[in-house]
Protein backbone atom coordinates (compact mmCIF):
# COMPACT_ATOMS: atom_id res chain seq x y z
CA UNK A 1 0.00 0.00 0.00
CA UNK A 2 1.82 3.23 -1.30
CA UNK A 3 1.89 5.65 1.86
CA UNK A 4 0.43 9.12 1.94
CA UNK A 5 2.27 11.72 3.01
CA UNK A 6 1.03 14.85 5.02
CA UNK A 7 -1.04 17.58 3.75
CA UNK A 8 1.28 19.54 5.90
CA UNK A 9 4.31 18.35 4.35
CA UNK A 10 2.85 19.07 0.82
CA UNK A 11 1.44 22.42 1.53
CA UNK A 12 4.93 23.39 3.05
CA UNK A 13 6.73 22.59 -0.27
CA UNK A 14 4.23 24.45 -2.07
CA UNK A 15 5.15 27.19 -0.07
CA UNK A 16 9.18 26.88 -0.40
CA UNK A 17 8.86 26.91 -4.20
CA UNK A 18 6.74 30.33 -3.74
CA UNK A 19 10.07 31.67 -2.38
CA UNK A 20 12.04 30.19 -4.62
CA UNK A 21 15.00 31.93 -6.39
CA UNK A 22 13.82 33.12 -9.38
CA UNK A 23 16.85 35.18 -10.94
CA UNK A 24 19.38 34.54 -13.87
CA UNK A 25 22.29 35.13 -15.59
CA UNK A 26 23.23 35.35 -18.56
CA UNK A 27 27.10 33.36 -18.74
CA UNK A 28 27.09 33.57 -22.34
CA UNK A 29 25.36 34.60 -25.23
CA UNK A 30 25.55 33.55 -29.01
CA UNK A 31 24.63 30.34 -29.92
CA UNK A 32 23.07 28.50 -32.78
CA UNK A 33 20.44 26.39 -31.16
CA UNK A 34 22.42 25.26 -28.48
CA UNK A 35 21.85 21.58 -27.34
CA UNK A 36 23.67 20.60 -24.43
CA UNK A 37 26.15 21.91 -21.45
CA UNK A 38 29.17 20.20 -19.94
CA UNK A 39 31.28 21.50 -17.01
CA UNK A 40 35.03 21.82 -17.67
CA UNK A 41 37.60 22.48 -14.55
CA UNK A 42 38.02 26.12 -14.00
CA UNK A 43 34.56 27.54 -14.46
CA UNK A 44 34.91 26.43 -18.17
CA UNK A 45 32.08 25.06 -20.09
CA UNK A 46 31.67 22.53 -23.40
CA UNK A 47 28.25 23.90 -25.66
CA UNK A 48 26.78 21.32 -28.03
CA UNK A 49 24.95 23.56 -31.39
CA UNK A 50 22.45 21.30 -33.43
CA UNK A 51 23.74 22.65 -36.28
CA UNK A 52 27.12 20.17 -35.83
CA UNK A 53 29.34 22.57 -34.06
CA UNK A 54 31.15 21.92 -30.29
CA UNK A 55 32.41 25.30 -28.56
CA UNK A 56 34.32 26.03 -25.65
CA UNK A 57 33.05 29.15 -23.42
CA UNK A 58 35.74 30.47 -20.96
CA UNK A 59 34.68 31.15 -17.33
CA UNK A 60 34.29 34.79 -18.40
CA UNK A 61 31.69 33.80 -21.15
CA UNK A 62 33.87 34.15 -24.30
CA UNK A 63 32.21 31.35 -27.37
CA UNK A 64 35.11 29.85 -29.23
CA UNK A 65 34.97 28.90 -32.48
CA UNK A 66 33.75 25.69 -33.32
CA UNK A 67 36.14 22.81 -32.20
CA UNK A 68 37.87 20.92 -34.97
CA UNK A 69 37.50 17.06 -35.17
CA UNK A 70 34.16 16.25 -34.63
CA UNK A 71 32.65 12.98 -36.91
CA UNK A 72 30.16 13.55 -39.74
CA UNK A 73 26.78 14.95 -38.12
CA UNK A 74 23.65 15.06 -39.93
CA UNK A 75 21.86 18.16 -38.88
CA UNK A 76 17.98 18.11 -40.07
CA UNK A 77 14.45 18.02 -38.03
CA UNK A 78 15.24 16.93 -34.40
CA UNK A 79 18.69 15.50 -35.29
CA UNK A 80 22.41 16.74 -35.35
CA UNK A 81 25.13 17.38 -32.69
CA UNK A 82 23.32 16.64 -29.84
CA UNK A 83 24.79 15.32 -25.99
CA UNK A 84 28.29 16.39 -24.65
CA UNK A 85 29.05 14.68 -21.12
CA UNK A 86 33.17 14.72 -19.69
CA UNK A 87 34.12 12.07 -17.61
CA UNK A 88 34.51 11.89 -13.80
CA UNK A 89 38.07 11.58 -14.35
CA UNK A 90 38.44 14.48 -17.18
CA UNK A 91 41.26 16.17 -15.41
CA UNK A 92 43.95 13.45 -15.29
CA UNK A 93 42.28 11.92 -19.03
CA UNK A 94 40.33 14.84 -21.05
CA UNK A 95 38.01 12.09 -21.99
CA UNK A 96 34.36 13.40 -23.26
CA UNK A 97 31.39 11.57 -24.59
CA UNK A 98 29.48 12.69 -27.53
CA UNK A 99 25.90 11.48 -29.18
CA UNK A 100 25.16 12.88 -32.66
CA UNK A 101 23.06 12.33 -35.58
CA UNK A 102 24.64 9.89 -38.12
CA UNK A 103 24.53 9.54 -41.77
CA UNK A 104 24.20 6.04 -43.38
CA UNK A 105 26.58 5.06 -45.75
CA UNK A 106 26.53 2.43 -48.16
CA UNK A 107 23.43 0.31 -48.11
CA UNK A 108 22.02 2.70 -45.19
CA UNK A 109 22.69 5.73 -47.72
CA UNK A 110 19.61 8.79 -47.23
CA UNK A 111 18.83 6.89 -43.43
CA UNK A 112 20.39 8.20 -40.55
CA UNK A 113 20.71 7.54 -36.81
CA UNK A 114 21.75 8.10 -33.23
CA UNK A 115 25.38 7.20 -32.49
CA UNK A 116 27.79 7.67 -29.11
CA UNK A 117 31.43 8.68 -29.88
CA UNK A 118 34.21 8.80 -27.29
CA UNK A 119 36.93 11.51 -27.48
CA UNK A 120 40.10 13.63 -25.91
CA UNK A 121 39.56 17.64 -25.89
CA UNK A 122 43.16 18.82 -26.95
CA UNK A 123 44.53 20.43 -23.97
CA UNK A 124 44.36 24.02 -25.51
CA UNK A 125 40.61 23.66 -25.97
CA UNK A 126 40.98 23.85 -29.68
CA UNK A 127 39.89 20.43 -30.72
CA UNK A 128 38.83 16.79 -30.25
CA UNK A 129 41.41 14.22 -30.74
CA UNK A 130 41.00 10.37 -30.61
CA UNK A 131 37.76 10.69 -31.77
CA UNK A 132 36.21 6.84 -31.96
CA UNK A 133 32.48 6.25 -32.93
CA UNK A 134 31.72 3.42 -30.49
CA UNK A 135 28.32 2.52 -30.50
CA UNK A 136 25.69 3.12 -33.37
CA UNK A 137 21.61 2.42 -32.72
CA UNK A 138 20.47 -0.16 -35.26
CA UNK A 139 18.71 0.11 -37.44
CA UNK A 140 18.98 3.82 -39.45
CA UNK A 141 16.04 4.34 -40.72
CA UNK A 142 14.87 7.01 -42.86
CA UNK A 143 13.49 10.13 -41.03
CA UNK A 144 14.00 13.28 -38.65
CA UNK A 145 12.67 12.51 -35.66
CA UNK A 146 12.97 10.71 -31.95
CA UNK A 147 16.79 10.45 -31.54
CA UNK A 148 16.74 10.82 -27.51
CA UNK A 149 20.52 11.03 -27.13
CA UNK A 150 20.67 11.61 -23.89
CA UNK A 151 24.23 10.39 -22.07
CA UNK A 152 24.68 9.31 -18.49
CA UNK A 153 28.01 7.85 -17.04
CA UNK A 154 27.86 5.31 -14.82
CA UNK A 155 28.30 5.63 -10.68
CA UNK A 156 31.50 4.00 -10.68
CA UNK A 157 32.63 5.51 -14.15
CA UNK A 158 32.51 2.26 -15.89
CA UNK A 159 29.66 2.24 -18.26
CA UNK A 160 27.58 4.55 -20.17
CA UNK A 161 24.07 5.06 -20.44
CA UNK A 162 21.89 6.21 -23.30
CA UNK A 163 18.50 7.01 -24.22
CA UNK A 164 17.81 6.21 -27.78
CA UNK A 165 14.68 7.29 -29.17
CA UNK A 166 12.26 5.56 -31.58
CA UNK A 167 12.54 7.02 -34.59
CA UNK A 168 8.54 7.74 -34.87
CA UNK A 169 8.13 5.22 -38.05
CA UNK A 170 9.78 2.70 -35.66
CA UNK A 171 7.16 2.88 -32.74
CA UNK A 172 6.44 -0.76 -32.49
CA UNK A 173 9.81 -1.86 -32.16
CA UNK A 174 10.27 0.14 -29.09
CA UNK A 175 8.55 -3.21 -28.03
CA UNK A 176 11.19 -5.72 -29.43
CA UNK A 177 14.42 -6.72 -28.29
CA UNK A 178 16.16 -7.52 -31.99
CA UNK A 179 16.81 -3.36 -32.13
CA UNK A 180 17.79 0.07 -30.64
CA UNK A 181 14.81 1.91 -31.17
CA UNK A 182 12.88 3.51 -27.96
CA UNK A 183 15.63 1.64 -25.80
CA UNK A 184 17.86 2.92 -22.86
CA UNK A 185 21.19 1.08 -23.66
CA UNK A 186 24.33 0.54 -21.36
CA UNK A 187 27.79 0.15 -23.01
CA UNK A 188 31.10 -0.04 -21.86
CA UNK A 189 33.58 2.74 -23.00
CA UNK A 190 34.19 0.36 -26.01
CA UNK A 191 30.87 0.20 -26.90
CA UNK A 192 30.74 -3.17 -25.57
CA UNK A 193 28.15 -4.66 -24.06
CA UNK A 194 28.28 -5.44 -20.37
CA UNK A 195 27.81 -9.29 -19.57
CA UNK A 196 25.65 -8.48 -16.35
CA UNK A 197 23.09 -6.62 -18.85
CA UNK A 198 19.61 -8.14 -18.47
CA UNK A 199 19.21 -9.70 -21.96
CA UNK A 200 22.99 -10.16 -22.77
CA UNK A 201 21.97 -13.92 -22.49
CA UNK A 202 18.65 -13.66 -24.65
CA UNK A 203 18.45 -14.92 -27.73
CA UNK A 204 17.99 -12.39 -30.32
CA UNK A 205 18.49 -9.51 -28.53
CA UNK A 206 20.70 -6.57 -28.60
CA UNK A 207 22.65 -7.36 -25.74
CA UNK A 208 23.19 -3.65 -25.08
CA UNK A 209 19.63 -3.28 -23.95
CA UNK A 210 18.86 -1.87 -20.74
CA UNK A 211 15.47 -1.01 -20.67
CA UNK A 212 12.53 -1.18 -23.50
CA UNK A 213 8.74 0.49 -24.42
CA UNK A 214 10.57 4.63 -24.56
CA UNK A 215 9.00 7.23 -27.33
CA UNK A 216 12.03 9.81 -27.18
CA UNK A 217 13.72 10.27 -24.05
CA UNK A 218 15.22 13.56 -24.20
CA UNK A 219 16.29 14.06 -20.31
CA UNK A 220 18.94 11.21 -17.79
CA UNK A 221 20.27 11.64 -15.18
CA UNK A 222 21.62 9.64 -11.35
CA UNK A 223 20.20 11.18 -8.21
CA UNK A 224 22.11 10.78 -5.45
CA UNK A 225 21.47 7.11 -4.67
CA UNK A 226 22.76 6.18 -8.11
CA UNK A 227 19.43 5.14 -9.58
CA UNK A 228 18.80 6.25 -13.33
CA UNK A 229 15.79 8.30 -14.06
CA UNK A 230 14.05 9.86 -17.58
CA UNK A 231 11.82 11.73 -18.95
CA UNK A 232 10.50 11.60 -22.15
CA UNK A 233 8.18 13.29 -24.86
CA UNK A 234 4.77 11.83 -25.25
CA UNK A 235 2.68 12.31 -27.96
CA UNK A 236 -0.21 14.85 -27.51
CA UNK A 237 0.21 14.38 -23.96
CA UNK A 238 1.64 11.65 -21.79
CA UNK A 239 5.40 13.32 -21.05
CA UNK A 240 6.83 10.88 -18.84
CA UNK A 241 9.17 10.72 -15.97
CA UNK A 242 10.39 7.00 -15.07
CA UNK A 243 12.97 5.62 -12.60
CA UNK A 244 14.41 3.17 -14.86
CA UNK A 245 15.29 -0.26 -13.99
CA UNK A 246 16.96 -3.41 -15.96
CA UNK A 247 14.77 -5.30 -17.81
CA UNK A 248 11.86 -3.32 -17.39
CA UNK A 249 9.31 -2.55 -20.26
CA UNK A 250 7.91 1.21 -20.21
CA UNK A 251 5.20 0.31 -22.45
CA UNK A 252 5.39 2.34 -25.43
CA UNK A 253 3.43 2.31 -28.01
CA UNK A 254 1.16 -0.40 -25.87
CA UNK A 255 0.13 2.27 -23.29
CA UNK A 256 0.53 5.79 -22.67
CA UNK A 257 -1.44 8.55 -20.90
CA UNK A 258 -1.03 10.47 -24.85
CA UNK A 259 -3.38 10.81 -27.83
CA UNK A 260 -1.81 10.83 -30.97
CA UNK A 261 -1.58 14.06 -32.99
CA UNK A 262 -4.68 15.94 -34.13
CA UNK A 263 -6.60 13.20 -31.47
CA UNK A 264 -7.47 9.62 -31.95
CA UNK A 265 -6.00 7.02 -29.59
CA UNK A 266 -2.79 5.00 -29.90
CA UNK A 267 -2.87 1.41 -30.26
CA UNK A 268 -6.27 0.08 -28.30
CA UNK A 269 -5.92 3.10 -26.58
CA UNK A 270 -5.06 1.75 -22.86
CA UNK A 271 -2.60 3.04 -20.10
CA UNK A 272 -2.33 -0.03 -18.54
CA UNK A 273 -1.37 -3.30 -18.70
CA UNK A 274 -0.05 -6.11 -17.13
CA UNK A 275 3.88 -6.24 -17.32
CA UNK A 276 4.37 -2.75 -18.60
CA UNK A 277 5.58 0.27 -15.98
CA UNK A 278 3.62 2.81 -15.17
CA UNK A 279 5.25 5.92 -15.37
CA UNK A 280 6.48 7.87 -11.86
CA UNK A 281 4.84 11.18 -13.54
CA UNK A 282 2.97 12.14 -16.22
CA UNK A 283 2.63 15.66 -18.08
CA UNK A 284 -0.84 15.69 -19.94
CA UNK A 285 -1.37 18.23 -21.48
CA UNK A 286 2.31 17.82 -22.84
CA UNK A 287 5.02 20.51 -21.66
CA UNK A 288 7.88 18.93 -24.18
CA UNK A 289 10.21 18.32 -21.24
CA UNK A 290 14.33 18.31 -22.66
CA UNK A 291 16.87 18.76 -19.52
CA UNK A 292 17.04 17.35 -16.50
CA UNK A 293 18.46 18.41 -13.16
CA UNK A 294 18.79 16.65 -9.58
CA UNK A 295 19.96 19.87 -6.97
CA UNK A 296 21.90 18.10 -4.54
CA UNK A 297 23.56 21.21 -3.15
CA UNK A 298 22.60 23.69 -0.57
CA UNK A 299 22.46 26.81 -3.09
CA UNK A 300 19.00 27.15 -3.18
CA UNK A 301 18.06 26.77 0.80
CA UNK A 302 17.03 23.32 2.24
CA UNK A 303 13.75 22.70 0.72
CA UNK A 304 15.07 22.74 -2.57
CA UNK A 305 18.13 19.53 -1.77
CA UNK A 306 16.45 16.50 -3.45
CA UNK A 307 14.27 18.03 -6.10
CA UNK A 308 14.36 17.63 -9.57
CA UNK A 309 14.09 20.11 -12.35
CA UNK A 310 12.64 19.65 -15.95
CA UNK A 311 12.91 22.46 -18.96
CA UNK A 312 10.14 22.82 -21.03
CA UNK A 313 10.41 23.65 -25.22
CA UNK A 314 6.73 24.48 -25.19
CA UNK A 315 6.31 26.23 -22.22
CA UNK A 316 9.42 28.30 -22.31
CA UNK A 317 9.33 27.42 -18.30
CA UNK A 318 11.59 25.35 -15.48
CA UNK A 319 9.60 22.58 -13.36
CA UNK A 320 11.02 21.82 -9.81
CA UNK A 321 9.60 17.96 -9.22
CA UNK A 322 9.23 16.92 -5.86
CA UNK A 323 9.85 13.09 -5.28
CA UNK A 324 9.88 10.87 -2.26
CA UNK A 325 10.20 7.11 -2.29
CA UNK A 326 10.31 6.97 -6.22
CA UNK A 327 6.86 9.12 -5.64
CA UNK A 328 5.89 12.15 -6.88
CA UNK A 329 5.08 14.85 -3.93
CA UNK A 330 2.37 17.11 -4.91
CA UNK A 331 2.31 18.24 -8.50
CA UNK A 332 5.32 19.89 -10.33
CA UNK A 333 5.26 23.55 -9.85
CA UNK A 334 6.60 26.00 -12.65
CA UNK A 335 9.28 28.62 -10.64
CA UNK A 336 11.12 30.68 -13.94
CA UNK A 337 8.47 31.69 -16.44
CA UNK A 338 9.26 32.56 -20.28
CA UNK A 339 12.92 32.51 -19.99
CA UNK A 340 13.35 31.06 -23.88
CA UNK A 341 12.76 27.62 -25.03
CA UNK A 342 15.02 25.33 -22.74
CA UNK A 343 16.83 22.63 -24.17
CA UNK A 344 19.34 21.40 -21.15
CA UNK A 345 19.33 22.16 -17.57
CA UNK A 346 22.16 20.59 -14.97
CA UNK A 347 23.88 21.29 -11.89
CA UNK A 348 27.37 22.73 -11.82
CA UNK A 349 30.40 21.95 -9.85
CA UNK A 350 29.66 25.16 -7.96
CA UNK A 351 26.15 23.40 -6.60
CA UNK A 352 24.15 26.49 -9.11
CA UNK A 353 21.70 25.55 -11.96
CA UNK A 354 23.07 26.31 -15.80
CA UNK A 355 20.32 26.24 -17.93
CA UNK A 356 20.61 26.56 -21.89
CA UNK A 357 17.87 28.01 -24.25
CA UNK A 358 17.75 27.98 -27.94
CA UNK A 359 16.15 30.48 -29.28
CA UNK A 360 17.97 33.35 -31.62
CA UNK A 361 20.37 34.35 -30.00
CA UNK A 362 20.90 30.97 -27.70
CA UNK A 363 22.07 31.27 -23.41
CA UNK A 364 23.79 30.03 -20.88
CA UNK A 365 22.40 30.76 -17.67
CA UNK A 366 22.94 30.90 -14.52
CA UNK A 367 20.54 30.50 -11.67
CA UNK A 368 21.30 32.67 -8.50
CA UNK A 369 21.51 31.54 -5.27
CA UNK A 370 19.12 32.15 -2.41
CA UNK A 371 19.89 35.09 -0.73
Amino acid sequence: MRRLLPIAFVLAASAALAQAPKTFDTVASGFERPWAVAFLPGGEFLVTEKPGALRWVSAQGRISAPLSGLPAVEFAGQGGLLDVVVDRDFERTRALSLCFTEPGIGADKGKNGTALARATLKADRSGLENVQVVFRQAPKLAGRHHYGCRIVESADGQTLFLTLGERYSGMKQAQTLDNHLGKVVRVRKDGSAPADNPFAQTAGARPEIYSLGHRNPQGALLDADGRLWVHEHGPQGGDEINLVRPGVNYGWPVITHGKDYGGGKIGDGITHQDGLEQPVWHWTPSIAPSGFAHITSPAYGKAWQGSFVVGSLKFRQLQRVVLQDGRLVGQPQVFADDIGRVRDVRQGPDGLLYVLTEDEPGRLLRLRAAP
